[in-house]
Formats: structure tokens, C-alpha cells, sequence
């Protein structure tokens, strides 16, 4: 069957990453078979209450994979995936991987329904896979009320929450975790270079892009990097972000490569994070900046001196703060720092063999596979030389096949020469290691949560009272960046900012992405083309000119 998708895909790429290795003519799917026949017993994925052994995780997937085709999904269609970090997710994933689906995992649980009914529709799914009452507003509202009327979606999979007893909610049943079916008839393996993951990431106006990738985008990638940090089949990753994000997604690939374990972060919340570690026995962690933070907290509050097996841990989302590096290297953790995104996956990192200074200074070199050259902030068309700043141009065989069902935004992602446009800053020095010194792109991370300003602006101006909204980063000590809300009031008008939250709440914004600071302005000023000076507010509240006030959204129970 042809592709049915319009993507990136050349015959001269085709030829220049299989000539080289990086791309090989497997699947996700096919690497993980490989593990279960030749050790079925050894452990897959671990989430808190089951661990599933490749045997059974393949059996699984094979099971899933045949009722999918038995409901009439076809290859090239997609399979969403909205779900908590669970065994389910790499199930999902392998019998997409296996049949020549697309997998659709990266609904959030800031997510609301709607969000996600959203997206669902414009992806054109055939089939959800979600758990009862799951998302921002998941107790309150169904999602499956909210696509019942929707003609192109064939079977939704409804699963149990993990901690609770079966609810008998409307849904198909999804393959149980138990010991495995016989195997079934298997049709042949599916193409590697076919889109078999769909991961939505929004711009700068908070409007989703869907970025598509391959088996072998995603495997190149995580054979580099399991090359370079000598990760093999008695490596168990333990992933603090979700997999629903593209760090735990590629954490989850990484380990299926290697024939290790997996084990995702879904403890109940307040419960200790540092015991979890110690008794699955994890030996490679994957986070952000604030898990690193709140892990070296715990350790010091109970006076361990060490993390039992742990040599590795992939810091992403942020830089690591110097401290923390050196205190990690202290307890006998290489931290890695690193730089990627969804569209090309964790692309430049830092050796175990590194300088300290080049972990908390860099974001490392770019792994093999891939390359990045730094262009004009002025002229994406033109290369500046080493040592100087400007914009991140990247390529090489784990860059997207596109954006999903968007030509201009897969067309204005590169630049005349070909490369892939990242909307970062950075320089890179004479030995190759990165800098990262910006993002063009207005963008505020929170904890490794990425948080779009223009959708809160946006629904702040939509409340009578308020005439010009900004929302822009305050700098936190754990979570990297907090969000304030700065208002300018239209004449006569007043409202507070415990309004201001009541508004943005009723108006959909997911209780995740909330501001925590608040600053009402006599003026907020704009430039000659009427956008507003957010670098001016920032500097402001850096520097001690403007003190905003905490607030906080307090759900109604």
C-alpha cells in the first residue's frame, strides 16, 4: 500500500542514512521481537503495580495489534493514546509499530477533554486508547460523550485507573497484563521509514503542530545515545517525565532498543521519590532540571550517601544549575546535560568522560547521526562563524518527516539551504560544544512543562475589564520559570487577580498552566508595530522594579 501521508522523505536521504548505518530496515516493533524470543523472561516496563516481561509485553501488543485490524484500522492511520505514564503506552506503540499505525501518545494530563477531542478529530484517529477520568478536567467531564458523535472514530479502549477497582465503563477491552495469549498470525513487518509516531507540540501562538517521525527517526537517535552511554540490556531507565512527553517517549525507545527495562514515574503524589529508585534498581535517569533538585533534596533531608545504582542521569527541558551537577557528580551521578526537541529528538548531549565545567556550561556535542550549523538572527540564510551567536539549524537522520497535514509549517521550519530552524539561540565553540543562549520563541517552561503565553493572553482579553495582557517568565529556583500575568485595566475598570484566575479557568485553560504571579500595570508599553515590550516587563521584574503578587488557582471542589 502506498503512503497516504505527505512527509519529508527522499530517495537521497533514504540512501545517505542507510549507506551510513544510521537507519536500518527495522522497526521499533522488530528490535523488541528480537529481545522477546531470545529472553522472554527479562523485564520490559515496570510501572508501580505490574512488571511486564518482553514475552508478555510482545504478546500484548500482538493481541492489541490484531484487534485494531479486526475493528478496520488500516495502515497509516493513526491510534491516539491519552493516557498516564503506564505498561499501556508500549503496548500501544509496538502494535503500531508492528501493523504500520501511527501512534498518537502525546495528549497530556494538562490536557482538558476538549483539547483533546480537538485533537483527536484533526488527526482523523480510528482509534482512542484513555482512561476513565483522566486530564485536567477529566472528573468533571467524559471524553467519550464528547466524541460520541463522531462517525470517523472506530474503537475506543477505555482502562481502568491503576489504583482503582474495574468501573465496567463504556469501551472495548484493551489486552490484559496478564500472562500472555498465544502468538498470533503476525503479517509481515511493516516499512521503518513509514510515520509511526504523531507528537503534537505547539508554536509560539499555542496552536498544535503535529510532528511525525519514523521508526527509524526515532531509533537513530536512541542508538547513539545508547552507544555513547554505554546503555545495554541490564540498564533499567527510570523516566521522571511522562511518556506522553518526547523525553519519556524517546526513554521508552531507548530502552526497547537495548533490551532493557523501563520504569515509568507514576507514584501517588507526596510519596518518597528516592525509594522508588532505589528498590526498582534504576541505573539511568531520565528528568528535568527541578526532579534533579527535589532528588538531591531528599537525599540530603535523610542523610544517604548514595543513589544505590544510578551512574546516569539525562537532564533536559533546562540547564542544570551549577550546583546541582557538582553535588550529583558528589553521590557518583555523571549528569548528561542536553538539547533537543520533539522535532529531532535529544540530538546534542554531554559524555560520561566530560569536564564538569562542559556539563554545567554546554549542552553538549551533537551525536552522531545529526549536525547543526548557527545562522544570522537576521538572515536564517546565512552562516555565522564559530563563537558567534545566532540562530540553531539542524539536520541529520533523527529530524521529523514534517509536520502532520501542515505544508506551510513544515515549508517555514527550514531555511533555504535545507536545514531545520529550531527558534533557539546559541553559539557553538572551536571544540564543538553548544551554548544555548535564548529562544526566539515565546516560550516559558515551568518544571519541564511548556507553557505558551499567547493562549493565556489571549483568554485574558477576552475579560471586559482588561485592555493588554502579557504573560512572562519569573524565574524559580526549583521549577526554572514560574508564570505572572501583567494586566493593563481599560478606564473605570477594576479586577483582581483571584478574578483574573476565575476567568482564564472558565474560559478552558488547563489548571497546569495557570499563572502564579500577578501585575496589574498603569501601562504596558508596545513597540512602533504595536507588539507588546515583554523584554522591558521581564528585565523589570529581574531587576527589582516590578514586585509581582503571588496567586494561586484553587479548584473548586
Amino acid at each position: 500500500m502506498s503512503n497516504t501521508i505527505l512527509t519529508l522523505l527522499s530517495a537521497e536521504c533514504l540512501d545517505a542514512f542507510y549507506k551510513s548505518g544510521f537507519w536500518r530496515d527495522q522497526t521499533i516493533y522488530a528490535v523488541a521481537r528480537q529481545h522477546a524470543d531470545a529472553a522472554p523472561q527479562r523485564f520490559a516496563v515496570r510501572d508501580r503495580l505490574r512488571r511486564v516481561s518482553y514475552g508478555d509485553l510482545l504478546a500484548r501488543a500482538d493481541a492489541f495489534a490484531d484487534d485494531l485490524q479486526r475493528q478496520g484500522v488500516r495502515r497509516g492511520q493513526r491510534v491516539a493514546v491519552w493516557l498516564p505514564s503506564r505498561v499501556e503506552t508500549a503496548v500501544a506503540l509496538l502494535a503500531c509499530s508492528r501493523n504500520g499505525y501511527i501512534c498518537c501518545p502525546s495528549l497530556h494530563r494538562d490536557h482538558t477533554v476538549s483539547d483533546v477531542a480537538t485533537l483527536v478529530r484533526r488527526m482523523r484517529a480510528a482509534a482512542l486508547v484513555t482512561e476513565a477520568g483522566y486530564g485536567a478536567d477529566g472528573a468533571a467531564r467524559d471524553i467519550m460523550r464528547e466524541l460520541n458523535d463522531d462517525p470517523g472514530l472506530l474503537p475506543v479502549y477505555r482502562l481502568d485507573p491503576l489504583a482503582r477497582q474495574a468501573l465496567h465503563q463504556e469501551g472495548r477491552a484493551f489486552p490484559d497484563l496478564g500472562p500472555g495469549p498465544a502468538a498470533s498470525s503476525r503479517p509481515p513487518p511493516a516499512n521503518p521509514d513509514r510515520v509511526v509516531y504523531l507528537a503534537f507540540t505547539s508554536g509560539t501562538t499555542g496552536v498544535p503542530k503535529g510532528v511525525m517521525h519514523s521508526d527509524n527517526t526515532l531509533l537513530a537517535n536512541a542508538r547513539a545515545i545508547a552507544a555513547d552511554w554505554d546503555l545495554g540490556r541490564e540498564t533499567v531507565i527510570y523516566s521522571m517525565s511522562p511518556l506522553s512527553h518526547n523525553l519519556g517517549f524517546g526513554a521508552l525507545v531507548t530502552a526497547l532498543l537495548v533490551g532493557g527495562e523501563l520504569v515509568v514515574h507514576d507514584l501517588p503524589k507526596g510519596a518518597p521519590l528516592l525509594d522508588r529508585i532505589l528498590e526498582v534498581g534504576a541505573t539511568y535517569l531520565v528528568g528535568v532540571p527541578t526532579h534533579a533538585i527535589d532528588l538531591l533534596d531528599e537525599l540530603r533531608q535523610r542523610g544517604l550517601t548514595g543513589l544505590g545504582a544510578v551512574r546516569g542521569f539525562r537532564i533536559s527541558g533546562a540547564s542544570a544549575p551549577r550546583e546541582v551537577v557538582a553535588e550529583l557528580l558528589r553521590y557518583g551521578v555523571v549528569p548528561q546535560s542536553g538539547y533537543g526537541m520533539t522535532e529531532a529528538s535529544s540530538h546534542h548531549y554531554t559524555l560520561p568522560t566530560d569536564d564538569p565545567r562542559l556539563i554545567v556550561e554546554t549542552s553538549g556535542r551533537v551525536c552522531p547521526g545529526y549536525e547543526i550549523k548557527i545562522w544570522s538572527q537576521d538572515n536564517p540564510d546565512v552562516e555565522v562563524p564559530a563563537g558567534q551567536i545566532g540562530q540553531i539549524g539542524g539536520r541529520g537522520a533523527s529530524l521529523m518527516l514534517g509536520y502532520y497535514d501542515d505544508q506551510a509549517a513544515t515549508e517555514d521550519s527550514f531555511n533555504a539551504h535545507g536545514w531545520f530552524m529550531t527558534g533557539d539561540l546559541g553559539w557553538v565553540d572551536e571544540a564543538g560544544y553548544l551554548r544555548v543562549t535564548g529562544r526566539k520563541k515565546d516560550l516559558i517552561i515551568r518544571g519541564g512543562h511548556n507553557i505558551y503565553p499567547a493562549r493565556i493572553e489571549n483568554l485574558a482579553m477576552q475579560h471586559d475589564a482588561v485592555e493588554r495582557a502579557a504573560a512572562v517568565p519569573v524565574a524559580d529556583t526549583r521549577l526554572g520559570e514560574k508564570v505572572c500575568l501583567a494586566v493593563m485595566l481599560r478606564a473605570g475598570r477594576q479586577v483582581s487577580g483571584a478574578q483574573l484566575l476565575e476567568h482564564l479557568d472558565a474560559s478552558g485553560l488547563s489548571r497546569y498552566d495557570m499563572p502564579e504571579y500577578f501585575l496589574q500595570l498603569d501601562e504596558i508599553p508596545l513597540t512602533a508595530s504595536g507588539k507588546i515590550l515583554k523584554r522591558d516587563l521581564v528585565a523589570s521584574i529581574q531587576e527589582g522594579r516590578l514586585t509581582p503578587t503571588p496567586i494561586r488557582w484553587q479548584p473548586r471542589v
